[in-house]
């Protein structure tokens, strides 16, 4: 699907939003976070047959299949597991890649192939594109077993990144990540669910969230917890986004846990 298409399709769809909502209002008890998600995500099926994650998803998948400056499209980069291979990258990354020397998350290896592989310039990359194209595959993930097990040393040292910064204290307000998601896991944060890397989180993203009308990636998701208390926020395929992705799918994996359904549709 075409992006004015898309986005004339979610901006009928907000509007379904705010009806919905309209309607949540006007009842007496308030629905639980996940029984209000749950219930928006029901009735956007119901009411197009189709849920919003999907478009970028589709979207995503004619930019993969785009050719770039090079001639190539995206089936010439290896996301893992070989050149072409989709299926289950997702729930490997980030690792070290020995191409680029540099250990990567999949939005950042998207980035990285679009100009090794395909030939653009920084310049010319889209930060929408490498969102849908990211959301495209991990798509092939969803609901995997997350297997993040940092082995290398360039692995091994952004682990180790990764646990200095969700502990380290910065910011007018003296916050770090694990005031919030270690402190009151298992709690909320006004409506918001917190949890902790131990109890999975980090394991919805790519999602949806229909309060916002805005698809957000991990790296999206990072820089809204940024932003929320108070500090500036990384730039792009920063090694402080990859880093703190090491260590929260790190430790989600040793607790067992597996992706939602990717894209995912939450509040």
């Amino acid at each position: 699907m075409r992006r004015k298409n898309r986005y004339f399709f979610l901006g009928v769809l907000a509007l379904g939003t705010l009806v919905g909502v309209g309607a949540y209002t006007q009842q007496q008890k308030p629905l639980d976070p996940f029984e209000e998600a749950m219930r928006q995500r029901q009735m956007y099926l119901e009411t197009f047959g189709v849920l919003p994650g999907e478009l970028f998803v589709e979207e995503g998948k004619e930019l993969f299949f785009r050719k770039g400056p090079s001639g190539k499209t995206l089936e010439e980069c290896d996301f893992g597991k070989g050149k072409g291979v989709l299926e289950g990258v997702y729930a490997i990354l980030p690792k070290y890649f020995p191409d680029s020397k540099r250990v990567e998350d999949l939005e950042t290896r998207v980035y990285t192939c679009m100009q090794t592989v395909q030939g653009y310039k920084p310049s010319e990359i889209k930060r929408e594109e490498v969102r849908a194209i990211t959301t495209y595959i991990a798509s092939f993930s969803s609901k995997a077993k997350i297997q993040v097990v940092p082995k290398h040393p360039a692995e091994l040292a952004m682990y180790n990144l990764g646990r200095e910064l969700w502990y380290t204290r910065a910011g007018a307000r003296d916050m770090s990540c694990a005031v919030c998601h270690d402190q009151y896991a298992g709690q909320r944060v006004r409506l918001s669910p917190v949890r902790s890397p131990k109890q999975g989180l980090g394991n919805e993203w790519p999602a949806y969230r229909f309060e916002e009308d805005k698809l957000y990636t991990m790296q999206d998701r990072i820089d809204f917890c940024y932003e929320s208390i108070a500090i500036p926020k990384p730039e792009y395929y920063s090694d402080v986004h990859i880093a703190l992705t090491v260590y929260m799918l790190a430790e989600a994996t040793k607790a067992g846990h597996s992706f939602e359904e990717l894209p995912f549709f939450t509040r």
